[in-house]
């Protein structure tokens, strides 16, 4: 009988027949009652149940559904008030908020009762280095879940986001003029507006359009074109530069976040920038970009990725990249130890097993496929040689996130039911909004060549391209944004980025009294850089530049700036161990 278990289980895998849940031990009742779990995600932008597709095979596959709460105003002091943070909980960061958790016990003990070895055995089979890490984060000796982006090893960088999107079809009319600094791009972005002055449905086009949604220590999108262009990662109230160690305080007059302010300002008193950018949310950023309202985008997600659908680039028009000759953007390292972001799962849960069964499933290969793609073999799958592929409507999805869904049927791999799907491709993504495998990692499941990023994948390449995209290769000489950046180099043909090297960084705790200082600290920065951005002529500028500094030192900006020095005493240190 024995043996022919054996054979019969050898039989189903050999077929993928075999649901992934059985080939552990189980804590899923497809025959009970849905279980709702409790999500607390830092990370999140939504709130409530998730649905679309990927609530139809969480609840297939698990028979569970998410409720998504967002870290909104005073909700982590409720949370933790109420002595209970949810069933699931993901961390925007490692440092205070998630150490005061696992201080107070709101976190569970993954290897309590070999909870863990039975119900995630991929992530302790696979995951080691990352939940060490956690446990040296954790302080208390036990593990508590795993950072975000794991790579299963540590070879090369990460794919580039910083990639510096522009409208290349309006770059091309203007005959692919030389651009060195940011100096140059306003007066690129000005030759831009002249010939494109009102956008598809008739409103003015601005360079950029940015929002404060993500403003934390400082204003995102000043701190993050400092990135862009010089390479050197946030860090407290400034930058930490990855080559020396040195960490590059905001408020100096020359520092890249004092330089990159004045940019924008110069932007905006052009006409450049749009005026609504204060009170703009991500999504009004997008909707504009989409209506081809912008020419610019120093990220990806907010350029290239949102702007070249099928219609657009049918058309003619494309956004794509263009980077400043002086310009040295930053690249991650890949890490085993995993990135800042943790998946956890509260300690007072009902339902342990079942929360690191669901995680478990979403640290795998498949998992994560799900996660970024959505189903195996509805959307993608593999070919013959281990190729991965889109299916049609993976296509369709992927050239459009907004892609309407109604009347597509999907059969479960896992319980052979089908499913009337609804609502779009991204009303399915899983709104937790956070990732478990690194995207630029290889595949262990495919070929051994391509990445989870499908910019690797040779399917993609090979696809049929419109003729502006074929324009951009023609003049870079590259296929991809990552080709072109890798193809980056100076006079003495060294490379022009700077690699941020991933180690177990955790940011120190803060007493209340630095806390306080610093939080101060922020609101002054944050408030009168805006001020500035909007700042009518130089003097009006340098008043508020000086009102920021004055409100600072008064708050006590000397104490943040020596916790900021000691951070990236500890940073140089943790690279240094690491090469």
């Amino acid at each position: 009988m024995k043996k022919l278990l054996c054979l019969t289980l050898v039989a189903l895998l050999t077929l993928g027949a075999l649901p992934f849940a059985a080939l552990a031990d189980t804590a899923v009742n497809r025959d009970g009652e849905t279980i709702r779990l409790d999500v607390y995600s830092q990370l999140a932008n939504y709130s409530g149940i998730q649905g679309g597709w990927g609530g139809i095979l969480l609840k297939d596959l698990f028979n569970i559904e998410l409720n998504i709460i967002p870290d909104q105003d005073g909700t982590y002091a409720t949370r933790m008030e109420s002595g209970s943070l949810g069933d699931l909980v993901v961390w925007g960061a490692n440092g205070e908020d998630y150490k005061n958790a696992v201080n107070k016990g709101m976190l569970l003990d993954w290897e309590e009762s070999g909870l863990a070895e039975r119900y995630a055995p991929y992530i302790m089979e696979n995951y080691t280095d990352a939940l060490e890490s956690n446990r040296t984060i954790s302080g208390d000796g036990k593990i508590h879940g795993f950072g975000h982006a794991v790579a299963l090893s540590s070879e090369n960088h990460a794919s580039f986001f910083y990639t510096w999107d522009i409208r290349w079809d309006l770059y091309k009319q203007l005959g692919y003029p030389e651009v060195y600094d940011l100096d140059d791009l306003v007066d690129l972005f000005s030759q831009m507006k002249e010939i494109c002055p009102t956008d598809e449905i008739g409103n003015e086009t601005y360079a950029l359009s940015i929002w404060p949604d993500w403003d934390g220590n400082m204003v995102m999108y000043v701190k993050a074109l400092a990135t862009a262009f010089y390479g050197f990662d946030e860090l407290g109230f400034g930058h930490y530069d990855p080559m020396s160690g040195q960490f590059l305080n905001c408020l100096d007059d020359n520092s890249p976040y004092m330089e990159c302010l004045r940019f924008f300002n110069k932007l905006y008193r052009a006409g450049l920038l749009d005026p609504s950018s204060s009170s703009n949310t991500y999504d009004k950023m997008s909707e504009k970009l989409k209506n081809g309202g912008t020419f610019w985008s120093i990220f990806n997600y907010a350029g290239s990725m949102a702007y070249n659908t099928d219609e657009h680039m049918a058309e003619g028009k494309y956004m794509y990249a263009m980077v400043p000759e002086d310009a040295t953007p930053i690249v991650y390292g890949l890490g085993t130890a995993g990135g800042n972001r943790i998946w956890s799962v509260g300690a007072h849960t009902r339902y342990p097993e079942l929360c690191l069964e669901f995680l478990n499933w979403l640290a795998t290969p498949e998992g994560s496929m799900t996660m970024w793609y959505g189903p195996k073999g509805l959307m993608w799958d593999y070919n013959e040689e281990g190729g991965t592929y889109f299916t049609e409507l993976g296509a369709l999805c992927n050239n459009d996130s907004a892609y309407n869904l109604a009347g597509v049927e999907w059969t479960s791999p896992y319980t052979g039911k089908t499913y009337a799907l609804s609502g779009t491709f991204n009303d399915g993504c899983v709104q937790i909004n956070n990732t478990t495998l690194s995207q630029d990692m290889i595949n262990p499941d495919g070929n051994g060549k391509e990445t989870f990023n499908k910019d690797t994948w040779a399917s993609v390449s090979a696809s049929d391209l419109y003729d502006i995209q074929l324009d951009w290769q023609q003049h870079t000489g590259a296929t991809m944004a990552d080709d072109y950046m890798e193809m980056r180099e100076d006079n003495f043909g060294d490379k022009l980025y700077v690699i941020m090297p991933s180690v177990p960084y955790s940011e120190s705790s803060k007493s209340s009294e630095l806390d306080l200082k610093w939080k101060n600290c922020a609101k002054a920065i944050v408030e009168n850089s805006w001020r500035a951005i909007y700042a009518k002529s130089d003097g009006e500028f340098e008043y508020h530049v000086r009102t920021m500094k004055t409100q600072c030192d008064q708050f006590g900006f000397k104490d943040c700036l020596a916790w900021c020095e000691q951070e990236a005493l500890q940073l140089w240190t943790l690279s240094n161990k690491a090469d």
